[in-house]
């Protein structure tokens, strides 16, 4: 999830914590620890960009990093906060939980985390987007209560209860609206006759109304969408795999990482001499009235006898246009 909400999170799991204790403190270190496991963000200036994909989201967003860094975190803010008279280990719980939260909530995300690293398994439920509002603005609201309310108190403590219980109560609400519109997108194949291998379903930018699909053929890849307000049957839009024209290259060492980064969804197109790698998983972003394209894209360059990637950024006008496109399509087709 984005940095505003793990803050949230964190700054609400240590005044669980040790609030009763030591006040808006627990607030502070809680809102430190669920940061924490996000400064994996600094690869990208130490390495490429292929190696630092596959570090963001890896051994400091698992269970392994949370209970190896909380007695640390713990007995060193022990040192720097004597005056409240707090030993380690309450440091310790408090760090744990803000540091174990933070990956358990990215879980549920597209991206997905590597809970259980060391093993190569990263956990992706793909029914919250990485910024939604309704998760975050009345978790915030509450945490933002707290922080004038009495140390101590009933009525604090029931605040920061009910914020933990709203975000929560909503993150087990997308699970169940995931379930229902994948059972809209697999009747929607069924009626159209579509074969299929697999189906990857996700929740679009910002809400849990409008949902996206990609589903699996033997020769393509189909994307398509569904509101709860869609009053018209589901369409699809298909993309031929086309992986003859791209079996030279794919045999590469980093384009490999690419595919399995990408968990097997994943496109390939020469332009202009150009080759082009698209990650299927985060679906199409329009950036005009006429034109769309993947939201990762990568550009592939041969340097010293191995490709290299480079990311395709986007502008704030193209982020602006699909707010606006994005508003329209939730309403219904």
């Amino acid at each position: 999830m984005d940095s505003l909400t793990q803050i949230v999170l964190g700054a609400a799991v240590g005044e669980a914590v040790l609030g009763h204790k030591i006040g808006n403190k627990a607030l502070l270190y809680g809102a430190i620890a669920g940061t924490i496991p996000d400064l994996d963000v600094a690869a990208n200036y130490f390495t490429d960009k292929i190696t630092a994909t596959e570090i963001h989201r890896g051994f400091s967003h698992s269970i392994f990093f949370s209970i190896l860094m909380a007695p640390a975190l713990g007995w060193l803010t022990s040192k720097l906060e004597r005056k409240q008279h707090l030993l380690w280990k309450p440091w310790a719980w408090l760090f744990f939980w803000g540091l174990f939260t933070h990956p358990l909530l990215d879980a549920f995300t597209t991206w997905g985390t590597q809970l259980f690293w060391p093993l190569d398994t990263r956990i992706a439920i793909n029914s919250i987007f990485v910024i939604d509002p309704l998760y975050t603005l009345p978790f915030l609201c509450c945490v933002m209560v707290v922080l004038f309310k009495k140390k101590g108190s009933l009525s604090r403590k029931k605040t920061n209860w009910l914020g933990i219980y709203l975000s929560t109560g909503y993150l087990l609400l997308t699970v169940i609206l995931k379930y229902i519109t994948y059972q809209k997108f697999e009747a929607a194949l069924q009626e159209q006759q579509i074969a299929y291998t697999r189906i990857l379903t996700r929740p679009s930018a910002f809400n849990t109304i409008l949902w996206n699909a990609n589903v699996e053929t033997e020769d393509a890849y189909l994307l398509g969408e569904y509101s709860f307000f869609d009053t018209r049957p589901i369409t699809f839009t298909r993309f031929k795999k086309q992986r003859n024209a791209s079996e030279e290259i794919r045999q590469e060492k980093n384009v490999q990482r690419l595919i399995y980064i990408a968990q097997g969804w994943y496109l390939m197109e020469q332009i202009e001499g150009v080759w082009f790698f698209y990650d299927l998983r985060f679906g199409l972003m329009p950036i005009n009235e006429t034109e769309e394209v993947f939201v990762f894209a990568y550009e592939l360059t041969q340097r010293d006898g191995e490709f290299t990637a480079k990311e395709n950024r986007k502008t704030p006008e193209s982020a602006q246009f699909l707010l606006n496109k994005l508003w329209g399509r939730l309403k219904g087709n």
